[in-house]
């Protein structure tokens, strides 16, 4: 009878949950909210810049969905700010999946060089009146910190000495990452 009853109980806390609450840990879970495994190392500074990188991709979506508005030029300059303001993010999401670490700061690259391309864009689209400086201080500022916090990431991977393999198995705690 227990065992139906605590069935029963999660099935309800589906159903009443909200469309962000996915699971709620019980008492007899222990649940990891930090600790040196979570703050410190390679994976907390991934997982910073892919978040922020995830955040500029918003944002760059945005200005160019502005800008495409603004005739001819306007479109040229949002297409290309577009792909390469977008793919800093994408690539870096790749790079969480890299087999090898060379695979891993490839892709890492792939991403430092489209912030150089993005801030080139985004220059371009204040130069040629499509906007202001003012309103792109954010992005070029955001695009500027995440090439230097992109390159700090491969010269980290570069000089460490562990070899490789699939990064989110070289933990072995079970946390995944993306959660």
């Amino acid at each position: 009878m227990a065992k139906r009853h605590a069935k029963s109980q999660r099935t309800d806390d589906l159903r009443n949950a909200d469309s962000a609450t996915i699971w709620r840990p019980s008492s007899s879970c222990q649940q990891v909210t930090n600790g040196p495994d979570l703050d410190q190392g390679p994976y907390m500074e991934s997982r910073i810049i892919s978040q922020r990188t995830f955040r500029f991709a918003i944002r760059i979506t945005k200005l160019c969905e502005l800008l495409r508005k603004k005739g001819w030029t306007g479109r040229k300059i949002a297409d290309q700010l577009f792909d390469s303001g977008t793919s800093i993010g994408a690539n870096c999401a790749e790079s969480q999946g890299g087999q090898t670490k060379p695979d891993f700061t490839a892709r890492l690259a792939i991403a430092r060089k489209e912030s150089w391309e993005t801030v080139f864009w985004l220059k371009l689209a204040a130069a040629t009146a499509v906007t202001t400086n003012d309103q792109i201080a954010w992005e070029l500022d955001e695009a500027r910190q995440l090439r230097a916090m992109i390159t700090q990431a491969v010269k980290t991977a570069q000089s460490s000495s562990s070899r490789g393999g699939n990064r989110r198995n070289d933990r072995n705690d079970g946390v995944d990452p993306d959660v």
